[in-house]
């Protein structure tokens, strides 16, 4: 059996400072703003990384919050592809929408953004080659 598994989770943030300062009293986390030049992107880290920001302990992921905006305000999760071109048409063949083209974030590959059938909003990441 082939597995996707879900690598990240994303969630919007209204106020960055606030969204920050309530995960890491609550949780403990490291938050990290990407700046300006990845939109204000913060990064969460939810578990230790080795050099290469992979995660150290199976089964778990780091996450990341973006600027809440209207149409795009829940909640998603982000599932690694093999082959981001395959599965975006596999994504449209089986009922889904896709939500823009790919986008390169560099350093970690190709990622874009899906509606599945349920009207849920869900990423797909295809990792850089090692």
């Amino acid at each position: 059996m082939k597995k996707n598994p879900v690598v990240h989770f994303e969630m919007p943030y209204k106020d960055a400072k606030r969204v920050s300062k309530f995960y890491v009293e609550v949780f403990g986390w490291v938050m990290n703003n990407a700046g300006t030049d990845m939109g204000n992107y913060i990064l969460a880290g939810t578990t230790e990384t080795d050099k290469n920001m992979m995660v150290k302990t199976p089964g778990t992921i780091n996450g990341g919050f973006y600027k809440w905006i209207k149409k795009s305000k829940e909640p998603s999760v982000v599932i690694s592809v093999s082959n981001l071109k395959k599965s975006m048409t596999d994504v449209k063949k089986s009922g889904g929408k896709l939500l823009g083209k790919p986008q390169s974030i560099p350093g970690i590959g190709k990622w874009v953004s899906f509606r599945d059938t349920e009207d849920n909003r869900v990423s797909m990441l295809q990792p850089l080659e090692k």
